[in-house]
């Protein structure tokens, strides 16, 4: 029985801010053409207010972000092309990231660094998952393939641990950028007001919630390693 109720809390708490992320975004893509502007629109003009005109605007496969190298706000084709209340906010959010960018807002930094550095680990961890099996028929060794084991496990959570650090860079981005900015030029329509928080909140929750789902990846690879 407390294992069945570990089993659900933890159930919970992977699976429940993933759901809730995807059920905000879709709840307000509708009415689709709520806004005269599309989400790169909006996404331009705010840059461009703003001094950023050398950041670019950009449609992608690879979801929502700001590219700090790069110097690019990129949207997936429902925000680009969308004129929802979520495409409009979600674009507005990763504005938040070029401005704190701009600004050389230092937790941004950071958090680009962390990605940059721990990336390697992450595919390390990875082949290391792979090769236990053979590490462990070659050595016949238990204790060095627990080693391998939790070093691999150890990698692939690195991911995790980044996003649930750097939380605070996104919800700046989200309330003390991207929220000032829609209300100051008065893009939302008034009783918008309180659904774009939550929108924004779920953008600040996005990475993160990612981040849990991956960790499924380490229980599947502990309970294969463990036969």
């Amino acid at each position: 029985m407390i294992w069945l109720l570990i089993l659900v809390v933890i159930g919970s708490l992977v699976f429940l801010p993933s759901w809730w992320v995807r059920r905000t975004m879709a709840r307000y893509d509708t009415p689709a053409d709520r806004y005269a502007s599309t989400g790169a629109d909006l996404a331009r003009h705010l840059l461009d207010r703003h001094g950023l005109k050398s950041v670019s605007v950009e449609e992608t496969e690879q979801g929502d972000h700001y590219d700090p190298e790069a110097r690019a706000v990129r949207l997936a084709a429902e925000r680009f092309h969308g004129r929802s209340l979520t495409a409009v906010t979600v674009a507005a959010h990763e504005v938040g990231h070029a401005l704190q960018d701009a600004g050389r807002y230092r937790p941004l930094a950071l958090r680009t660094k962390l990605v940059k550095w721990l990336r390697p680990i992450e595919r390390t961890g990875a082949a290391v998952l792979m090769a236990a099996p053979l590490v462990a028929i070659a050595l016949r060794l238990p204790s060095v393939t627990a080693m391998v084991i939790v070093g691999g496990l150890l990698t692939l959570a690195t991911s995790t641990v980044v996003h649930l650090l750097t939380l605070p860079t996104e919800l700046d981005a989200s309330f003390a950028r991207a929220m000032p900015l829609l209300k100051e030029e008065g893009i939302l329509i008034r009783s918008d007001h309180p659904h774009a928080r939550k929108i924004l909140t779920a953008a600040a929750l996005t990475y993160v919630a990612v981040s849990l789902m991956s960790l499924l990846n380490v229980a599947r690879w502990w309970a294969l390693l463990r036969r």
